[in-house]
């Protein structure tokens, strides 16, 4: 988290853009058969273990990690960045109410001063070109998208110049409904023990049940297979 937060102080005062990403076991499954998915992931700038399923793989296949950075922890100290450095975000996404009331709590329990603007997450294709050129003028030197993917990526990567003043943009999944209050986050013991899913699926079982069970034995079988052609190949060789 500490690096993270360093990384996009530092790119803030270079004026410099960091595309960011965070992955859990759901995004890496759904990148195995989506192309657009998968390259906006990998071409990101900096990439999050937003998963504790991700912390546990990575070490699981030999690799070092320093630490779990949830996309909402990580929202959160950005808004504790930018109070202190004087930095203003925007707010793209999710539904009308939702994000109108993100930007009420975040006035309300910083200042209004960090405020860009904000806009809603529905919107037809023709008037994309002047969302991307409002977001750019607005000053912003943070941006947070809670669209979902792929339509996510796709604006992201098909606005990217246009972004170009915007110096950090992060996509923030479920935090805005987070912070509105919409849904609960897990309790702290539950989060360290990678049970976060379990309490999604808690508080909305008939959407969240099939994406969970499924994608996580996809997700354990990926790792799993991951491990043995590491093991082949260092028998191989």
């Amino acid at each position: 988290m500490k690096e993270t937060l360093i990384l996009v102080d530092r790119a803030i005062k270079e004026r410099k853009q960091i595309h960011h990403v965070v992955i859990n076991a759901g995004k890496v499954v759904a990148m195995q058969t989506d192309p657009l998915l998968k390259d906006s992931v990998v071409s990101s700038d900096l990439i999050n273990a937003d998963g504790q399923s991700i912390v546990w793989a990575v070490r699981f296949l030999g690799h070092k990690i320093p630490e779990r950075v949830t996309g909402i922890d990580l929202f959160q100290n950005l808004l504790h960045l930018s109070f202190e450095k004087g930095y203003q975000c925007y707010f793209f996404g999710a539904r009308e109410e939702i994000v109108k009331k993100v930007v009420d709590i975040v006035s309300t329990n910083f200042s209004p001063k960090i405020i860009a603007g904000y806009r809603n997450g529905y919107y037809a294709d023709d008037e994309e070109p002047k969302i991307a050129s409002i977001i750019a003028e607005s000053g912003a030197n943070i941006l947070f998208v809670a669209i979902s993917s792929p339509k996510k990526e796709q604006f992201l990567a098909k606005y990217r110049n246009i972004l170009n003043p915007v110096s950090f943009i992060m996509g923030v999944g479920g935090s805005f409904d987070v912070v509105s209050g919409q849904i609960k986050r897990a309790p702290l013991w539950m989060q360290r023990i990678g049970l976060e899913w379990l309490y999604r699926v808690k508080q909305e079982p008939r959407r969240m049940w099939k994406r969970y069970l499924i994608g996580n034995i996809k997700f354990v079988l990926l790792v799993l297979n991951s491990k043995l052609l590491s093991c082949f190949s260092r028998i191989h060789h």
